[in-house]
């Protein structure tokens, strides 16, 4: 490393006077959001919770349209997303006042979304019924995906404002913002799915009442204290189209890159629902499993975008290129870990997330402790895609990821899924190769997707391509715009 008489982000200097990375300050940041990526996995798991007390074909509908729900919510909430990458810019180079503005114009923008959530709220049924799913689960489903949907944009808002208190480093916000939620979603998924006998449309609203809770928790700091003060958030409300164009810019290929990702889980799970339901309650149920090592990932690759794009902000690319491999490994590390302790717990957790009464439910399980194999295989690869994409993304770099997303996504992994799911007679599409290994034969397909689509994340990083332009379409040598 470079020697330097100023300290940059996470940065220390050793006994040589030589740069190293100051692990207990990437902790500080990303412990918190850690914490409150676990928060969301419990959220996740707390609403699977819920439904599975109504029935597995409402645990299996809930897999059936969970991940395009979040395709949906990903895309038109990217702007949200990318708030992070200007905020911690900004915030690195010492413009506070850019740093508020970029939070309120990504809320603008997400408030801006909302017809086109209601359109997507609408489409449901029609979606669904391509699918020829049984009656009673796409009904199910149907009554889960109208209204959240609809109350979605509370999510692309919240995000917005989380990624304003990350880009900053205040991420013990983020984590107030998070156990907020938490703490509303339980009494309301009871009042709304029991109390008053919705079922599955009560878990939505549910969800909808808890984001709520958050998001004004999050406003409460956001203008007032020392936040308000030293980044004068009361002042800087007013959207500016200039700022809006270039966060979509950003953003858009964000969203549409874990779009692209989510969206072909998605039709894996809707291939497995369409076979058998107790495969799509398993893999719904390992999915929610995983994501105690995805979540807690998610947290550090976050803290990376913040790093990143404060030693970018500062001006030394080369202490944002160490610190960002320095992420990446630890984020593919820990999920690594987390992988094999889902496999040890397995055999207790699965049966919590079931009716015990259910006919299917031995058989659920049974098909769900083989999934966690190839399921805990890819953690690690999973964990070089986030920390790869969220580093990239603080410098900007997220045309090329979001088209390399997308592309193994749509002519890799759902054609595969759907050679290794279906019987010729199950087939969407006539004339592939069909194998039918069922649920199984998804996993499959899923681990050599992550496996690759890691990979290639993490050698676009280490490329170096992304310090060529800064987040407004420049190259580095021109001055950021004022």
């Amino acid at each position: 490393m470079m020697k330097r008489n100023a300290p940059l982000p996470a940065w220390r200097a050793g006994a040589d006077g030589i740069g190293r990375v100051d692990i207990k300050r990437v902790w500080q940041i990303a412990l918190p959001l850690m914490v409150t990526n676990a928060i969301q996995s419990g959220l996740n798991l707390t609403d699977t919770w819920f439904i599975g007390r109504l029935s597995t074909d409402a645990v299996a509908a809930i897999g059936a349209i969970y991940w395009l729900m979040t395709c949906a919510i990903l895309i038109l909430g990217g702007v949200g997303l990318s708030a992070q990458s200007f905020v911690s810019q900004a915030d690195g180079s010492g413009r506070f006042s850019r740093a508020s503005q970029c939070a309120w114009n990504s809320l603008w923008s997400s408030l801006a979304a909302l017809p086109f959530f209601a359109l997507f709220a609408l489409g449901g049924a029609p979606v669904l019924a391509l699918f020829s799913l049984d009656p009673n689960i796409e009904s199910l489903a149907i009554a889960y995906w109208e209204p959240r949907l609809l109350g979605a944009v509370l999510g692309a808002m919240s995000w917005a404002m989380m990624s304003f208190f990350n880009g900053m480093g205040a991420t013990r916000v983020t984590l107030y913002m998070a156990v907020a939620t938490l703490l509303a979603n339980i009494p309301a998924n009871e009042w709304f799915m029991f109390e008053l006998g919705w079922g599955m449309r009560g878990a939505a609203w549910g969800t909808n009442v808890a984001q709520v809770a958050g998001l004004l928790l999050g406003f409460v700091f956001m203008l007032s204290g020392a936040i308000a003060k030293r980044y004068r958030t009361r002042l800087t409300w007013r959207p500016r189209w200039t700022m809006i164009k270039r966060q979509f810019a950003v953003g858009l290929p964000i969203g549409v890159m874990y779009g692209a990702d989510v969206l072909g889980i998605a039709l894996m799970q809707l291939m497995v629902t369409q076979v058998a339901s107790a495969g799509a309650a398993a893999t719904q149920i390992v999915i929610m499993l995983t994501s105690i090592a995805y979540m807690p990932g998610l947290g550090i690759a976050t803290a990376g975008t913040t790093l990143v794009g404060q030693a970018i902000g500062s001006g030394d690319r080369e202490w944002a290129a160490h610190i960002g491999r320095y992420v990446i490994l630890l984020c593919a590390g820990f999920m690594l870990a987390v992988a094999l302790l889902i496999l040890l717990a397995g055999p207790w957790l699965l049966p919590q997330f079931v009716s015990s009464g259910d006919a299917e439910a031995s058989l659920a399980i049974a098909s769900a402790l083989i999934f966690l194999w190839p399921a805990a295989a890819y953690q690690m690869f999973d964990g070089f895609y986030l920390g790869s994409s969220f580093a990239l993304r603080a410098a900007g770099d997220t045309t090329v990821p979001a088209m390399t997303a997308l592309l193994l996504s749509w002519f890799f992994f759902v054609p595969l899924a759907h050679t290794l799911i279906f019987t010729p007679e199950q087939a969407w599409i006539s004339g592939l190769p069909q194998w039918g290994l069922g649920a199984l034969g998804g996993w499959l397909a899923l681990m050599s997707y992550a496996m690759l689509l890691g990979s290639l994340m993490f050698r676009r990083w280490l490329s170096g391509r992304w310090r060529s332009i800064d987040l407004w379409g420049r190259s580095v040598s021109e001055p950021p715009p004022t």
